[in-house]
């Protein structure tokens, strides 16, 4: 379904359609340390709340440079993304306006300071998030947790498979 308006140019009177389209969007979930931790923010701006540091991507810049400076502008790292955790577009996720988000992991060293459309930074377990979460962050925040653990199991197995082909090498010797 095509969402549309005419303007008219006020120079030429020619009738203009102007399409309506969702907007792009970056979040950035940060692991910062060994601990587990992830870096959320409390926003400054309405939808006032916590949140994964994210923001709006500008016109001719990359998904993945958007993320990085995202999360620079808002947390003060400097973040390395390490995978693509999923896109995610329910119309209603932002009350303000459509909008499809492409959401990263990253890694980071250092000490989160908060800036631009943070007011805080918190640095948290995922798993002891208590407060309320805006736009669709508690979906994304659980797809993440749900994704470490799966990554951990495979890392587990990989592991294990290593050192049982490097037994059977040794045996093999």
């Amino acid at each position: 379904m095509s969402t549309y308006k005419y303007i008219t140019c006020p120079k030429c009177g020619t009738r203009i359609r102007v399409y309506k389209n969702p907007v792009p969007t970056v979040d950035v979930i940060i692991e910062l340390g060994h601990k587990g931790e992830i870096v959320l923010i409390k926003r400054r701006n309405p939808p006032l709340g916590l949140a994964i540091p994210g923001g709006f991507v500008d016109y001719g810049e990359r998904v993945e440079d958007a993320a990085v400076r995202e999360a620079r502008e808002e947390t003060g790292l400097n973040v390395k993304l390490k995978y693509l955790l999923g896109v995610y577009s329910d119309p209603k996720r932002d009350s303000r306006l459509h909008t499809i988000s492409t959401v990263f992991v990253a890694s980071a060293k250092g000490k989160p300071q908060a800036g631009d459309d943070a007011k805080e930074v918190v640095v948290i377990s995922p798993d002891a998030i208590t407060d309320p979460l805006c736009f669709d962050h508690k979906q994304i925040i659980s797809d993440y947790i749900k994704a470490s653990s799966s990554k951990k199991q495979d890392l587990s197995s990989r592991v294990k498979a290593s050192q049982e082909n490097e037994g059977k090498l040794k045996k093999a010797n």
